[in-house]
This record gives structure tokens, C-alpha cells and sequence, in this order.
């Protein structure tokens, strides 16, 4: 399948695979952040768009579109613009997308990806008709605080939904009983799981030792069932280098 950017204007767009690494994880004691394989599937689950040019904005708290000032270091690349006030400061990509028919984009902030007094927001977009390019906004959080986007720094990530998917499902609430082998293994987890806290604060254990690593492996708490396309990282092809044609 064929995720397509088409570039709108004279500036290549910067899109590339999400990384699954994120500074305030590497800083976490021995990186331990990283033991949590949904974090770090999470955060390479698609594509980021940069940010062109370094500049700093910062929202006064009110709600015109001149509430929000910015320096700007290169207005010739610059992204970013106040269009809906609000404290909203919205980038423009410069792209039309297309996706297979029956496929949106999910576009939003990277994942688990902290950044102080601004919120990315997220949106659906159904890039398998539309000829229109969309924009990726930020809602201020706190005012009167300044606020940098470095060149380079991801503004938006982006990923591939079936249109509709979540309406496909009939969610229901059961006990866990209703499904004895669930249950069982579950127990077990949890026997293994208290035992296993126990044995970490009578003894201190860090590192590897202080890590259970079933799910990472794949495996339920029988230790011996395996699953056979269990994802510990995820290999997303890059967009090929802009031809400026």
C-alpha cells in the first residue's frame, strides 16, 4: 500500500519514521522507560512532519488572532501562524496526502512526546478523496510563557486508520469469569506479578533484575505460550529524499 505526500509548494517536506527513543526516557534511571513496550511501540507508530525553521511563540491569554506573538529566525521557511485564535497556533505543512481508498490519517502530536504550555491537536482526516492539505494545531496551555520549536523538532506525527474502524466493534462487560482460560491465566499473572513485587523491595533488585519481561517477550505468564507476531519494534519505510520536481 502506498502512503503518497504531495508536495505543494517550492520547500521539501520534512517527514520521516517516528523514532521509539524520547529524551526524558533516555534520562529515566537506566532507561528504565524503555521496559514499557507500548510506550516505545507507541512512539514509532508512524511518521513525524519537522519543523523547518527555529522560532518561539508566546500566547498573551486572550482570544484574537493577535494574541499570540512570535520571533521568527527565518521567515522564509517559517511554518507556523495565528488563524483561529484562542491560543491557537497552527502550522502549515504544505502537503496534500493520499492514502488507499477506505484509509485516513490519524494526525496528531508524537506520542509521549512533553512539551511545556502547549498541547498538540489531533485530528482524522480522510486523505483518500480529499484534494485539500490540512494543518497541525496547538492549543497553549499556560499564557504568557515563551515557547520554542526548534528546526528540526517534530510538529506533527501521522498514521495510517481504516475509515470507521472503531464503529466495527460491539463493545460489551463481562466478568473475567465468562472466559475460564482468560481467568486462570490472568491469575497466574497475578500470583507471579505479587510474588515478584515482594521479592523486589525485600531485596532491592535494579536493573534487569528488577524487570519482568513476559510481555516484552511475548509470552503469557505460562512463560512457554508464545505469540507468533508479537511486535517488539516496529521498521517503517522512509519517505524517498524530495526531487524538488
Amino acid at each position: 500500500m502506498k502512503l503518497t505526500c504531495y508536495r505543494t509548494g517550492a520547500e521539501p517536506v520534512a517527514v520521516r519514521p517516528a523514532p521509539a527513543t524520547r529524551e526524558w526516557m533516555d534520562r529515566t534511571p537506566s532507561g528504565y522507560a524503555y521496559r514499557c513496550l507500548p510506550l516505545t511501540i507507541a512512539n514509532a507508530h508512524g511518521w513525524e512532519i519537522l519543523n523547518r525553521a527555529e522560532f518561539t511563540a508566546e500566547w498573551d491569554g486572550g482570544d484574537g488572532i493577535d494574541a499570540i506573538g512570535m520571533q521568527i529566525t527565518d521567515p522564509a521557511r517559517h511554518m507556523a501562524r495565528s488563524h483561529f485564535g484562542s491560543g491557537i497556533l497552527t502550522f502549515h505543512i504544505g502537503a496534500v496526502f493520499r492514502t488507499p481508498a477506505q484509509v485516513n490519517l490519524w494526525v496528531m502530536g508524537s506520542p509521549n512526546l512533553v512539551k511545556d504550555a502547549i498541547q498538540p491537536l489531533a485530528g482524522l482526516v480522510e486523505t483518500d478523496w480529499s484534494p485539500y492539505s490540512f494543518t497541525m494545531n496547538w492549543k497553549f496551555t499556560r499564557a504568557k510563557t515563551s515557547v520554542r520549536f526548534a528546526a528540526g523538532e517534530p510538529i506533527c506525527f501521522l498514521f495510517p486508520i481504516e475509515r470507521n474502524y472503531p464503529a466495527r466493534f460491539e463493545p460489551e462487560t463481562l466478568p473475567i469469569a465468562a472466559d475460564p482460560a482468560l481467568a486462570r491465566s490472568h491469575r497466574r499473572w497475578r500470583r507471579g506479578r505479587d510474588r515478584f513485587l515482594q521479592q523486589i523491595r525485600a531485596s532491592a533488585a535494579t536493573g534487569a533484575a528488577a524487570w519482568q519481561k513476559d510481555y516484552m517477550r511475548g509470552l503469557t505468564p505460562d512463560g512457554a505460550t508464545g505469540v507468533p507476531d508479537h511486535l517488539t519494534k516496529l521498521a517503517l519505510l522512509p519517505f524517498p529524499e524530495d526531487g524538488r520536481g
